[in-house]
């Protein structure tokens, strides 16, 4: 698949620079979305357990544990856009861990 905004990914890197760990995972879901054949979201919790999906217009959070990351996407046939990269804390005070704000801030942006 086709990754879409990857300079999000990258600001947020280099915010953290020196993570190595963080670096790391983040590379690894780059490689997992690249290589990708999801069909159905079933498929993507298989290959990303920490996938939960928020939005049934295909948006999902992955949820990178080691750094407590946040990355937002949107899947689509054959691309993924990054959406939103922020720690957890940044994702809570945007986000509230509730749908339907996820919902009206994708809607702010223009993304639904």
């Amino acid at each position: 698949m086709k990754i879409a905004y990857l300079r999000i990914l990258e600001k947020y890197l280099r915010k953290n620079r020196g993570n190595k760990q963080l670096r790391h995972e983040i590379d690894k879901l780059i490689s997992t979305i690249e290589l990708a054949k999801w069909s159905k979201p079933e498929d993507i919790k298989i290959e990303r357990p920490d996938a939960d999906r928020v939005h049934p217009d295909g948006f999902y959070f992955f949820n990178i544990s080691s750094h407590r990351t946040m990355i937002l996407v949107e899947i689509e046939e054959d691309q993924v856009s990054i959406v939103w990269c922020g720690n957890h804390s940044e994702y809570v005070s945007i986000f509230k861990n509730n749908k339907n704000t996820i919902r009206k801030w994708l809607q702010s942006k223009n993304w639904i």
